[in-house]
């Protein structure tokens, strides 16, 4: 029998969690490191279940058996169907599963379940839109390295592709070339190596020295300037109509989003609730839905 509830988000940086009893309020919340899939089926169900035993320690209570616990978990790389299904068979044994994107389960918690758009920017980025007629659509969310434009990853990417270049003589090397080539490898051969080791949430790790050097270097402007026009065009072909709310989240979104045209700025909301409690009122939706299918 199912007693608890687990709202996960998990993304290419962190995962947390919200801890629920079965028809109860929130009483336990957790964090781990990044459980996107892309990053590894094992190493996210290790930080899954980490920000799981996290969750019930903060709420006092000692871990219970896996059975008795139902899990809500808001994925980034479920898009990816091998992923997907690679994570859903590695399943330790809960008492039930359910996986959606990170962006649904964003969505669901930013406008409460009722229709709306989400802009994601963070370690990568996608939008998505829940219409009235329960009909849904996504945008983005390619993955890095080939998509994700206008996020931190696309950004690190790209401050070292100019660092790259400086290193080559290509371009001036100014203040952003030099902070990637002091955290990446100041010669070709360190900076080779660097790369060769990389991934998404190594590149995400650079992007505030973009945001840091915006100032002094026009390279970083640049990159700005470009993040903020992907991530805008972005929110307009998740709704062209634009006439649904639109809620924007993650950590370069909120940096970016204050430079947004007018017309997309007048249609922005806040979220009203997190992407973990947005995959909690998922698999809570799910539960009584089977109860209800059981009578």
């Amino acid at each position: 029998m199912v007693e608890f509830l687990v709202g996960i988000d998990g993304g290419g940086t962190s995962t947390r969690a919200l801890l629920a009893r079965r028809d109860g309020p929130v009483i336990g919340h957790g964090q781990a490191g990044p459980s996107a899939l892309g990053q590894g089926i094992a190493q996210a169900w290790r930080h899954v279940e980490l920000a799981i035993r996290h969750a019930f320690h903060a709420a006092g209570i000692a871990m219970p058996s896996r059975e008795r616990c139902a899990i809500g978990a808001g994925l980034s790389g479920v898009s990816n169907r091998p992923w997907c299904d690679a994570f859903v068979a590695a399943d330790p044994g809960y008492g039930h599963l359910e996986i959606e994107t990170d962006s649904y389960t964003m969505l669901l918690g930013a406008h409460g379940g009722a229709p709306g758009a989400i802009l994601i920017a963070g370690t990568g980025s996608v939008a998505e839109v829940l219409r009235a007629d329960g009909t849904r659509t996504t945008v983005g969310g390619w993955g890095f390295p080939v998509g994700d434009e206008g996020s931190g990853a696309w950004l690190g990417l790209h401050a070292v592709r100019h660092a790259q270049a400086a290193l080559d003589g290509r371009v001036n090397a100014g203040p952003l070339a030099r902070e990637v080539w002091a955290e990446c490898g100041r010669d070709r051969d360190a900076l080779q190596a660097w790369c060769d080791q990389a991934g998404q949430f190594a590149y995400a790790q650079l992007a505030p020295a973009v945001f840091e050097n915006e100032a002094s270097d026009p390279a970083a402007a640049g990159l700005l300037a470009r993040a903020t026009a992907a991530l805008e065009s972005i929110a307009l072909a998740i709704d062209p109509r634009g006439q649904l709310p639109l809620a924007v989240c993650g950590s370069v979104g909120r940096l970016l989003v204050t430079r947004f045209s007018p017309a997309v700025r007048s249609r922005l909301v806040e979220a009203s609730h997190s992407a973990a409690a947005g995959a909690l009122m998922f698999v809570r939706d799910r539960m009584h839905a089977e109860v209800e299918e059981a009578w």
